[in-house]
């Protein structure tokens, strides 16, 4: 056993779990300050005030963290950090008004980040993969979702989903790595539709790889001109019988009912949402299906932000993701987005920092964390800071530090 003591602040979210992450409003913040925690390697023994400590735990070894914040881990439930090359001079070219589809025409977009993550090796994608999971670790996030989704064809992708399975045990137990598999990303031109590449790829790897038990969870990009509902559904269906969860891209450039499909099949969570309809967040509010905003793609390719206000008022329950990736947001640092986003999101306090620890932890299936109560784990994030408000005020700054 340990214990921390006469830390600034210790953010528990008590209250927000006791509201299942909905309707919150800034006290659910649940704010101790001057705090204790006392905690095993399994679970969380107690939080309070460092006078009001127990004598049962007074003779533990204990360090102060005076001048610090310890809230619950963050997490960053949506990234595809696997893969190769960069898109560098895409975003250049958009930025100087050369359209989408233009830059599709030339060889961009995915398909060209699924090239160089064809030519990359399992050792280069690997690499590559590490040092983006220690940067983002550096910031005070600790677990992770990657999704496969770049190789887009069978080989590759099984070999991505094994690179995935294979940092989740490098990093095993400091970083949780949550490996989600999202072969259904795009359609490879070699495909005749959608539905052949899901038979001939999408289906048959996924069974392959089920006996394996590395999958977490299947993703589908559920928009117009990629994945339809008839995928989507044949999809869900193989996993429900599987018994692997469920996530989905959905209702990002059109209105297309993907967050109802969530809602049917009972997923995890309903990512993107920006063109969400009134009947998907009623759907949304009804379920235990997370809404996983990603404003930093909104911002990356200069569209409206997911009307959060909305969903939340309705009573879904809301997380913020990085959405980390080569060609609509290469921004790996979720606190900053999560901060920069918050006014234009209409968020308070206890709605913008449970997105990114309790509600993200829900939507990837992680009930027991994410709150700072006893018997919860203990899966801490800190921060040489006075105040969490101080983080989220200074934009980019990095406060996190390394758990004593």
């Amino acid at each position: 056993m340990k214990a921390y003591i006469h830390i600034n602040e210790i953010l528990t979210l008590k209250k927000a779990h006791l509201k299942d992450g909905r309707k919150l409003n800034p006290e659910d913040l649940s704010i101790i300050t001057d705090g204790a925690i006392v905690f095993d390697d399994k679970m969380i023994l107690w939080v309070g005030h460092t006078g009001e400590m127990p004598e049962q735990y007074k003779s533990l070894p204990f360090m102060s963290l005076k001048d610090h914040v310890l809230t619950p881990e963050i997490v960053d439930s949506h990234t595809h950090l696997v893969f190769g090359g960069d898109r560098a001079k895409e975003y250049a070219d958009r930025l100087n008004g050369i359209p989408y589809e233009e830059i599709a025409k030339r060889g961009g977009g995915i398909l060209l980040t699924m090239k160089e993550t064809q030519n990359a090796g399992n050792e280069a994608l690997f690499e590559l993969a590490r040092e983006r999971i220690q940067r983002l670790y550096s910031y005070g996030i600790g677990t992770i979702e990657i999704k496969s989704g770049y190789g887009l064809n069978f080989e590759k992708e099984k070999e991505i989903s094994l690179v995935i399975a294979r940092l989740k045990k490098h990093f095993s137990p400091q970083i949780q790595i949550f490996n989600t598999y999202l072969a259904a990303h795009d359609v490879p031109k070699e495909f005749s539709s959608s539905a052949d590449y899901v038979k001939q790829v999408v289906l048959p790897l996924l069974k392959e790889l089920a006996p394996l038990n590395i999958i977490d969870a299947v993703d589908i990009f559920h928009e117009k001109n990629y994945f339809t509902a008839e995928d989507t559904r044949e999809l869900f269906q193989l996993a429900l019988d599987l018994g692997i969860p469920r996530k989905i891209h959905a209702d990002e450039l059109n209105t297309n009912g993907g967050a109802e499909i969530a809602a049917s099949f009972s997923a995890l969570s309903a990512d993107h949402l920006l063109k969400i309809s009134d009947d998907g967040i009623a759907k949304l509010a009804h379920s235990a299906t997370v809404a996983t905003l990603l404003p930093g793609t909104a911002f990356f390719l200069g569209k409206i932000l997911a009307p959060s206000r909305k969903m939340l008022d309705a009573g879904v329950k809301v997380a913020i993701a990085s959405d980390y990736n080569p060609g609509s947001c290469h921004c790996d640092n979720l606190l900053l987005i999560a901060s920069i986003s918050a006014a234009q999101l209409k968020i308070n306090q206890a709605e913008l920092w449970c997105a990114i620890t309790y509600n993200a932890s829900h939507s990837l299936g992680k009930m027991d964390q994410g709150v700072l109560v006893p018997g919860m784990k203990a899966r801490f994030s800190l921060f040489k800071a006075e105040s969490i408000s101080h983080i989220t005020y200074n934009w980019g700054r990095n406060f996190s530090v390394s758990l004593p």
